[in-house]
């Protein structure tokens, strides 16, 4: 199938973009590459140092013929999500001797969990974990004494982490091992159903807090379709995990036995045997616009459009948000996943999954077929599923058809001709919407704003009963220069609340809202932020805001509103507690939103 023409016009923009600094970046990989098995330049001593806790594996170490694993674990027992990485070093290590090599672990990297820093202090820090999270990588591999690298990692910011800093080591093969979702627990819409009940004080927090505990219970992802599945998703339509791995539960042996054999092939494709595959062939422009192309037709997380510009600035390849647009409108939304629709992951993936879409898309010519994955030349085998024949995956011919078009949907006949991220901007910036939760009639609003600059101002307006008419809902000085730009989740229940009133609701931030925002229509990652004098610094209470997701507008419509000054905010409370005195060099160095929001590249 020929490639979609629009999809190669976006392609060969990015390429033709990005060709000074990819060019660049390719040249240092290649040189890289050209000095050889790592460990050839380190002196006995160096080695020694290495190898010293290693047991019955020095000698092979010592031999220096066999490839050396580098492990990088965001391993904690704090996230239910990284809580299966705790046994996945040892079971590498002995797939890894299994065929002669060996493996270490490394080092670890920090991994937060938003849904614990949520609405909290601490989720002042979390967007600035993610480069926190490249540089730890960058240190775990700075000992070079590894032949390929293996990364331990699924949630929000810790993907993004490591694939930036996996792009910058873009000499060694690289291999990412997710660890799957928690079982399906409380329904989604439930809980939601909850969480609105105790926002109107219809219910307290004891029931609160069962509701909470019957959804997440267990080991595993978070089921909900929001940032840690999204980056699951964007690992197999980029081809890094192997084919899919991504939502196998942690339990069962399915998940043993792709863990082995990610460890193996990671193993396969170093420059020790014949089958040489640096990542940083797997990274170029295609396999990110692969992945804008699955973000958009499963209606994923919008922290991936901050992500994916950071991640792709550390391959030298430049994103920029008029590629996220063009690719949406001709993309098919072919997914319903919750908060899009009532099912959640496990659903998704027993209706067809990733495989079905990615065959899709390939069918359809939305995806370029050619690229370098883990697995060699050419995405085909990620529309394949892995079976267990006598305890080994064979990957075997993926579903022809949905098993559930209430929640997956052929790209013949999707749930919408275009995709789940749209593209706002006028005298307000430029920012995103999620549309796809959100029903065509709410996505355009013009209406009187209300302007605070904090989440709980706007939680203390709600409880007072001061939303009683249409309103644009505005929360500013919330992006990186100002305090890290926080998710902002905590306001959907809030927000939801008002719609079921009847209320016309939108919020504009340029804050974050997740993966998880809902069906509140959101125009987030707003930029210029208002810390830096862009225009939501500018608004009053009353301005007439137009926010229309329909048309891709963002405007205020006040006379002489240009030439107003900017609001100047106290926001010395920002640079101290839980840790946030460390980061005031991240919020004096932080890019812009639209450029990923990012310090270390």
């Amino acid at each position: 199938m020929t490639v979609n023409a629009q999809l190669q016009a976006v392609t060969d923009r990015i390429i033709q973009r990005s060709k000074p600094s990819r060019d660049i970046y390719l040249s240092r990989m290649r040189l890289a590459a050209s000095e050889g098995p790592r460990r050839a330049h380190l002196s006995c001593g160096n080695q020694a140092h290495a190898y010293a806790a290693m047991g019955d594996d020095k000698d092979t170490l010592a031999a220096d013929r066999a490839p050396n694993l580098g492990i990088v674990t965001a391993y904690n027992d704090m996230l239910s999500a990284h809580q299966p990485f705790e046994t996945y070093p040892n079971q590498i290590k002995e797939a890894a001797r299994s065929v002669g090599a060996t493996a270490q672990v490394a080092g670890g990297v920090p991994a937060m969990c938003d849904g614990v820093t949520q609405g909290q202090v601490g989720m002042e820090l979390s967007l600035f974990s993610r480069d926190v999270i490249a540089l730890a990588s960058g240190i775990a591999l700075s000992h070079n004494t590894f032949d390929a690298a293996v990364f331990l990692g699924v949630c929000d910011k810790i993907v993004p982490g490591m694939v930036m800093a996996a792009a910058t080591f873009g000499y060694l093969p690289t291999v990412f091992i997710p660890a799957g979702p928690m079982s399906s627990g409380l329904p989604n819409d439930e809980k939601s159903a909850v969480r609105k009940k105790f926002a109107t004080g219809e219910v307290g927090r004891d029931a609160l807090m069962a509701a909470e505990m019957a959804s997440y219970h267990g080991a595993g992802t978070c089921t909900f379709y929001g940032t840690a599945n999204s980056n699951q998703m964007l690992m197999e339509f980029m081809g890094l995990h192997l084919p899919g791995a991504s939502f196998v539960p942690p339990e069962g042996d399915m998940r043993g036995v792709l863990t082995n054999a990610a460890a193996k092939r990671a193993l396969e494709i170093t420059a020790l045997g014949d089958d040489y595959t640096p990542v940083c062939d797997i990274l170029d422009e295609r396999a990110f616009v692969n992945g804008i192309v699955g973000l958009m037709a499963t209606g994923g997380s919008t922290n991936l459009v901050l992500h994916l510009p950071a991640m792709a600035r550390a391959a030298g390849i430049i994103i920029e948000l008029q590629d996220f647009e063009d690719i949406s409108a001709i993309v098919p939304l072919m997914t319903k996943v919750y908060p899009n629709g009532l099912a959640d992951v496990n659903h998704f993936h027993a209706a067809g999954g990733l495989a079905f879409v990615i065959g899709e898309l390939l069918a359809a010519g939305l995806l370029h077929p050619d690229v370098t994955t883990v697995m060699g030349q050419g995405l085909a085998p990620y529309a394949l599923d892995p079976v267990l024949i006598d305890g080994i995956v064979e990957w075997k011919t993926g579903p022809s058809k949905s098993e559930n078009e209430k929640i997956l949907r052929p790209a013949t006949n999707p749930f919408n001709t275009a995709g789940g991220l749209k593209r706002l901007s006028g005298s307000l910036g430029t920012g995103m919407m999620k549309v796809s939760a959100v029903e065509s009639a709410r996505q355009t609003l013009t209406a009187p704003a209300r302007v605070f600059a904090s989440q709980d101002a706007v939680k203390d307006a709600f409880k007072a009963g001061e939303f009683t008419t249409d309103t644009v809902i505005v929360v500013r000085f919330q992006g990186p220069k100002a305090n890290g730009m926080p998710e902002l989740h905590g306001l959907t229940p809030c927000l939801m609340v008002l719609q079921d009133r009847g209320l016309n609701v939108a919020l504009v931030t340029d804050g974050r809202m997740s993966g998880a925002s809902g069906k509140v229509p959101a125009a987030i990652h707003v930029s210029p932020e208002a810390a830096v004098g862009g225009p939501l610094a500018k608004l009053r209470d009353g301005d007439m805001v137009e926010v229309d997701a329909i048309n891709g507008k963002l405007n205020v419509l006040e006379e002489g509103f240009d030439a107003r000054p900017v609001a100047q905010p106290d926001l010395s409370d920002n640079g101290h507690g839980i840790g946030r005195e460390l980061f005031s060099v991240f919020r004096d160095n932080v890019g812009s939103s639209t450029e990923g929001a990012a310090v270390v590249v």
